[in-house]
């Protein structure tokens, strides 16, 4: 036994202050404890680090560690606490767990990787035997770990973004650090107020070296920027360009559609879709179905005409030409007759700057599109949020590459 004991010592890397006294093998119930004894003589408050004298004992814990092969394994002990002249009597750390948990750091470790894996965690609990309120509890240690080792020196291009929360209008707040994929913060709401709460995550001195922020033509978010980030440039991203202008399209399909209809003619019935896709990304029945449609010199064929030919402005290498590509395209829009594409031409047009800004720095908020899709698949997962601090851990927890392990556990 005595081998056995200093086998388990070895494995779960204690130091000459603490020793196996027992460990207990239940055959019958798959079941191994492992008994900790502390060594004694003078302590480490955990609060301030002076050295101490024992106070007393805590009443005896129990941590589940991994398993050893098939049996379930915990580990028990009753920690000393400490008398501390600065912070009066506290229970000493340990090194096989951090504060407050019920689990070892091997443990934790492994239950990150499990929820890393699963991307579910309803179903990492299960895998492991653990209830959700356990899961979210490792979740959150590891979230707040990640950032208090996270770097932020060197952000030089930011995006901004909004994502839904809950039903209705109620939104988030999201920044990204488009260089390094990641996410940087998330704040209730899409409001000044929540973006300038984003911008406080960086400090002036890491604020002043961003270059470019991405983002919509939301005002909020551009205004906040300016404040904020002054001497950074506002990026309209392209993909939200292409959302406005492939809007317009519908809302030009529908009125047309309904007029049709009137008169008997099915056009356009069914055919939605059709306009949404980019020309290259339409299947060959579908490209054949689309240019008999365009046949039909429809107004719905001219504006996704309009939209399709503004996917070359993207394409110039200076801005200078991209100007005069964007009037030559503005005053075909213009005079398009087509209200809805009419209103998003000016609506790029009041910002062409952001547009032209593009061809400095060429970012796109594509990270944040990308992002949109991970977070929904962690809503759909959770089957929604209905508190808005667990919907931002599981966000930084799996979008935010944050260092999350325990010490000692990678």
């Amino acid at each position: 036994m005595k081998d056995l004991n200093e086998h388990y010592r070895a494995l779960l890397g204690l130091d000459d202050s603490w020793t196996v006294a027992d460990v207990d093998l239940d055959l019958d119930g798959n079941h191994v404890v492992i008994r900790l004894l502390h060594a004694g003589g003078r302590l480490t408050c955990p609060e301030c680090e002076q050295t101490c004298s024992q106070a007393d004992r805590a009443p005896e814990r129990t941590w589940r560690h991994l398993d050893t092969m098939q049996f379930r394994t915990e580990i028990k002990a009753t920690i000393p606490r400490c008398r501390c002249k600065t912070c009066g009597v506290k229970t000493i750390s340990v090194p096989w767990s951090g504060k407050h948990s019920r689990f070892t750091l091997m443990f934790e470790a492994l239950a990150i990787r499990v929820l890393q894996a699963c991307a579910n965690v309803s179903r990492a609990a299960a895998l492991l035997g653990l209830s959700w309120d356990a899961m979210h509890a490792i979740i959150e240690r590891a979230v707040a770990r990640g950032l208090e080792r996270r770097s932020l020196d060197d952000i030089l291009h930011v995006g901004m973004d909004e994502k839904s929360f809950g039903k209705g209008h109620d939104y988030v707040s999201i920044m990204t650090d488009i260089d390094n994929r990641r996410v940087v913060e998330v704040a209730p709401e899409r409001t000044i107020e929540a973006a300038d709460s984003l911008w406080e995550t960086l400090s002036e001195s890491q604020r002043s070296k961003v270059k470019s922020v991405s983002l919509d033509m939301w005002q909020a978010f551009m205004t906040s920027a300016g404040k904020n980030a002054p001497d950074a440039e506002i990026v309209h991203d392209k993909f939200h360009i292409a959302k406005y202008l492939g809007e317009a399209v519908d809302k030009v399909r529908r009125s047309e559609h309904r007029e049709l209809k009137q008169a008997g003619d099915e056009t356009l019935t069914g055919s939605r879709q059709l306009w949404l896709y980019n020309v290259e990304n339409l299947k060959d029945e579908k490209y054949d179905e689309l240019m008999e449609i365009q046949k039909s010199d429809l107004k719905t064929g001219r504006a996704w005409a309009i939209k399709e030919n503004f996917r070359w402005f993207w394409e110039y290498t200076y801005a200078g030409n991209a100007k005069k590509f964007f009037d030559r395209w503005y005053g075909w829009a213009i005079r398009s007759r087509l209200d809805p594409i009419k209103k998003v031409a000016v609506m790029l047009k009041n910002h062409l700057d952001g547009l032209l800004s593009y061809f400095r720095h060429r970012v796109t908020n594509a990270i944040s599109e990308g992002f949109n899709s991970r977070i929904q698949s962690i809503k759909s997962a959770a089957r929604g949020f209905r508190n808005f601090t667990n919907y931002r851990t599981r966000i930084l927890f799996y979008c935010g590459k944050l260092n999350l392990m325990p010490d000692n556990c990678h």
